[in-house]
């Protein structure tokens, strides 16, 4: 969508990332920006984003040969978002991508479109982590696919390391998901026991990050040292905030935090 500007805490395809990564990776990225943009962005009503979601899906699925389940050398037809499907469709058919995955991160977005406003909400971490389940963990899979690595011990790691993430960035946004009608703070957990959710899934997964080979490993080295630095503020943070904050401060990234960062990821070792 045109016209949205966007904060990133962590990198997207770097300089780390090998350069035949780069067009996957980008091509994935600009397909999540895009329907993560449809569930939230603009005035649209719930009925028009869940069009507009669906509309996407069907693109996505024109590209597949669901009898071969290959996609298709010709692509699709994209009569909308051809700046999206152009060039993700030649990527995901060189490396033999799986359609479910990127069929969950569609089904999360769906949910956010729907289930908006005070009523809605998650109940315990079980119904949170089955969301970061399809909002997170499909994008980290998805890069082990175009990385190479597909053992099951990996794909939990990266799992635990995209669920850390997507809490981060919910405990991050609390204040601007709050006033979307939106509260991702399971109605069991205080904002302390939150944050040392997010921190023990992350130590859980970081070890993948010494495991994966050459540029990739590195720059996951930065991803999990960047969300740790991000959670380490808002635990400075948190005394006196209170069991449910409604606008804690908001930490960023910013230029002069890489050198710390570059420094923890040369130095550290998983626990």
């Amino acid at each position: 969508m045109q016209g949205i500007d966007h904060y990133e805490n962590f990198p997207v395809a770097s300089w780390l990332c090998p350069p035949r990564l780069r067009p996957p990776i980008l091509a994935l990225y600009g397909f999540a920006r895009t329907a993560d943009d449809l569930a939230d962005e603009g005035e649209a009503s719930a009925a028009e984003r869940l069009a507009d979601l669906q509309a996407f899906r069907d693109i996505l699925c024109s590209g597949w040969d669901h009898e071969r389940s290959v996609w298709r050398a010709e692509g699709g037809i994209a009569p909308r978002w051809p700046e999206v499907f152009t060039p993700l469709w030649p990527q995901l058919r060189a490396f033999n991508t799986p359609l479910a995955p990127l069929l969950d991160l569609l089904d999360a977005f769906m949910q956010d479109a729907r289930e908006t406003g005070p009523q809605h909400g998650f109940a315990d971490r079980d119904a949170l982590l089955d969301y970061c389940r399809r909002s997170a963990n499909p994008v980290g899979r998805l890069l082990l696919h175009f990385w190479g690595v597909r053992d099951e011990r990996s794909l939990a790691q990266s799992d635990a390391i995209c669920s850390a993430l997507q809490l981060i960035n919910f405990w991050q946004d609390r204040a601007r998901d709050l006033a979307r009608e939106r509260d991702y703070l399971p109605r069991t957990e205080t904002w302390t026991s939150a944050l040392a959710w997010a921190r023990a899934l992350m130590h859980e997964g970081a070890p993948l990050a010494r495991r994966v080979p050459g540029r990739a490993g590195w720059e996951l080295r930065l991803v999990v040292q960047g969300g740790l630095h991000i959670l380490g503020q808002l635990e400075a943070s948190a005394p006196g905030l209170g069991e449910r904050p409604l606008a804690p401060p908001r930490p960023k990234l910013g230029a002069r935090d890489v050198p710390l960062l570059v420094w923890r990821a040369l130095w550290w070792h998983p626990r």
